[in-house]
């Protein structure tokens, strides 16, 4: 039984922790720390702690898509997983390509607007495989 709700606890804490961190605990960063360069640094820090939990769970969902000896994929996985594969491609996009720049402060307002877009894409794509999976029509067994 526990196996079955897996996906959806893997889909929740992903599109959790994506909305925490991104909508919560960064703005407060940046409403109380000192200046917005110590606030920067410690979400700089945050976001990266984000893509990996990002990756494990989407790394969990894929490993779950295929139950064992079998050899097609899973029901719920047939509908999610292009999600699940476009919302890891974003956090490793925003990791890799666009935090090292804004860490940089290359360009800082055009890869912070890339990088929130991407979040944002992340987290709609998060959201959609959450909601799809803890609807009554898909069962994850």
């Amino acid at each position: 039984m526990w196996r079955s709700r897996l996906p959806l606890m893997l889909a929740g804490l992903w599109w959790g922790s994506l909305s925490t961190v991104g909508f919560w605990v960064v703005p407060m960063l940046f409403a109380h720390l000192a200046t917005p360069a110590v606030a920067g640094a410690m979400a700089a820090k945050l976001f990266a702690a984000q893509t990996w939990v990002g990756l494990g769970c989407g790394l969990l969902l894929l490993m779950l898509s295929r139950p064992r000896g079998e050899t097609t994929l899973a029901t719920w996985a047939k509908a999610n997983l292009g999600l699940v594969l476009a919302a890891m491609l974003l956090a490793l996009l925003s990791e890799f390509a666009v935090a090292p720049r804004i860490v940089a402060r290359d360009n800082l307002a055009l890869w912070h607007g890339v990088g929130t877009g991407l979040y944002a894409l992340q987290w709609l794509l998060t959201a959609a495989v959450f909601w799809r999976l803890a609807g009554p029509s898909q069962r994850t067994d």
